[in-house]
């Protein structure tokens, strides 16, 4: 049982998202006097017109590398940190202070800044729902879902931390023990858990990518579906309150019975030099000078953590309940496993895959290795929990000079073994020949969903979009463009999630991408695997 529970804390553990801009364990050099190379979540990309500021009045420099949470995680656990950073920088270190190889690398914390995980939703389904001036719980919440009487978007629980934030308040809040919930409770409040979760509409891998979307899709810039609210971190929902470009404010929910808190502790590992040590000192009093953390709640949206820092008018509640962390091995694990295998919607995922002739060796070879990682092949940490799902519904379409017979498997709910042998089986059969169709292909991936959307239409539906190069066969994008106009509004509203490899048309993609509300993945730099694991976060 203690091999499941480092497992599951991995899976969730630091924040940030799962944009990574580098590999955590890529060589940065040797340490530099006056600089901090920190591993980071992307989301404090925010902080650096504060930390430009900082270098002037310090002398310290920061130098980030962001990277996943799972793969953060990883790193920190299996010492591949050591060496090549001086400190992390993560929304949270309760988790792998859980974890007895991630615990013994952290060294002195300060908490910098702090933001709540809440629900954030717009005015006019606030107001219709009656949740402005009076206090609303997570049951009642949890209710409202139940009804589909409102619509929200939440990052994947095991690529971020404010979705796993919100997966330990509802469901310790639904419990009501008052205690850090168990793995019996969990199974008592799993009815509740599944209601709350029916209503969730939207899937990300980052909470930066969810805001984006929220506000793409509340503007019409996206054809898919638009929806009600968000759960995020208290300061990126003030922040797209902020940045103007919502036709309507979001109305930010604080739960009555309590909320899970990030407090951003700046980290120093223990395997960090004297000169490091010095600097880490030296940033972190800066940035907990009142001046600064005025300065980092006016650009940031997050909270003071210093004293006497009064806060500002955009905090429509001043005091928090903080509900209680899980304690146990057995909760966490139940809670994760709950969630993916019989509480959230499922996935439905067809993915359009390149198998011309200039796939042939290395490039075929990785994507049967990536698909086959998704099988439960890959015992990574980062591999366990991005496998196929239970109640999964996958489609492979593989294309060359035109799109090939597409064929799709659903993963049982019990005893999955043998249909997750079975995608194995298919990936593993993959041959490279032929020319490159990409748009017919795409074409024909939507044609296939049509049916299975309108027989099941209660599952989280994407595409992906795997190619190593240009198209040479068939129609151009701009007929797929013109063509994409008169497909049904459900099938309008189907991401497309592209993967840059080899030669790929970045710019090609990157519309496909942006038409559709997906996003694009490169993998020209990194595993086509890490890049495969990525997305799930978003399907």
């Amino acid at each position: 049982m203690k091999k499941l529970f480092l497992v599951a804390l991995s899976a969730v553990l630091l924040a940030g998202c799962s944009d990574s801009g580098a590999s955590p364990s890529a060589p940065l050099g040797d340490p530099e006097p006056g600089t901090l190379r920190i591993l980071a979540g992307s989301e404090l990309a925010d902080m650096q017109p504060v930390l430009d500021e900082a270098e002037k009045a310090t002398g310290v420099k920061v130098k980030f590398t962001f990277t996943g949470t799972l793969e953060g995680a990883e790193s920190l656990a299996n010492g591949s940190v050591d060496g090549k950073y001086d400190a992390v920088w993560f929304s949270s270190n309760r988790y792998p202070a859980g974890i007895p190889e991630a615990a013994k690398r952290l060294g002195n914390q300060v908490k910098i800044m702090s933001s709540p995980v809440v629900l954030g939703l717009s005015a006019s389904s606030a107001q219709r729902l009656g949740w402005t001036g009076k206090p609303v719980g997570w049951g009642e919440i949890a209710a409202q879902a139940g009804k589909k009487a409102f619509t929200y978007g939440m990052t994947d629980p095991s690529a971020s931390n404010s979705g796993f934030s919100a997966l330990v308040g509802v469901a310790s809040a639904l419990a009501g023990a008052g205690n850090a919930i168990d793995a019996q409770q969990i199974a008592a409040v799993t009815p509740q858990l599944t209601q709350f979760f029916s209503a969730q509409a939207l899937s990300a891998g980052s909470s930066g990518w969810l805001s984006d979307a929220y506000t793409r899709r509340a503007t019409g810039q996206d054809p898919g579906q638009k929806v009600d609210g968000l759960i995020n971190y208290e300061s990126v929902l003030l922040s797209a309150n902020a940045s103007g470009k919502l036709p309507e404010p979001l109305k930010v929910i604080y739960p009555s019975d309590g909320v899970i808190t990030a407090d951003y502790p700046l980290t120093l590992l223990a395997s960090a030099g004297d000169d490091a040590r010095s600097a880490h000192q030296r940033l972190s009093d800066y940035l907990r000078t009142p001046d600064v953390q005025k300065k980092i709640m006016d650009t940031t949206q997050r909270r003071p953590v210093v004293p006497g820092v009064v806060l500002g008018s955009q905090f429509a509640q001043r005091d928090l309940v903080e509900l209680p962390f899980p304690a146990t091995q057995q909760a966490v694990d139940a809670l994760l496993q709950a969630y993916f295998d019989k509480i959230r919607r499922p996935s439905r995922t067809l993915y359009v895959l390149d198998t011309s002739g200039s796939m042939e060796g290395e490039r075929i070879d990785a994507l049967r290795t990536a698909l086959a990682g998704l099988t439960g092949a890959d015992n990574s940490l980062t591999g366990r929990y991005r496998r196929f799902r239970s109640r999964e519904e996958v489609t492979m379409l593989p294309f060359n000079t035109g799109p090939q017979a597409p064929q799709t498997f659903t993963v049982p709910e019990q005893n999955p073994a043998a249909e997750l042998a079975r995608i194995k089986a298919f990936a593993e059969g993959l041959n490279a020949r032929g020319g490159t169709a990409i748009y017919d292909s795409l074409a024909q991936a939507y044609r296939v969903l049509e049916p299975l959307a309108a027989r099941d239409p209660d599952r989280f539906t994407s595409i992906v979009l795997m190619t190593d190069g240009e198209n040479a066969n068939g129609s151009s994008l701009p007929d797929f463009q013109a063509s994409f106009g008169s497909l049904p509004p459900a099938m309008k509203g189907v991401p497309v999630f592209t993967v840059l490899f080899g030669e790929g048309s970045s710019d090609e993609l990157t519309q496909v991408a942006t038409m559709t509300g997906g996003k694009v993945f490169d993998a020209r730099k990194v595993q086509l695997s890490d890049v495969f694991q990525e997305i799930r976060g978003y399907q």
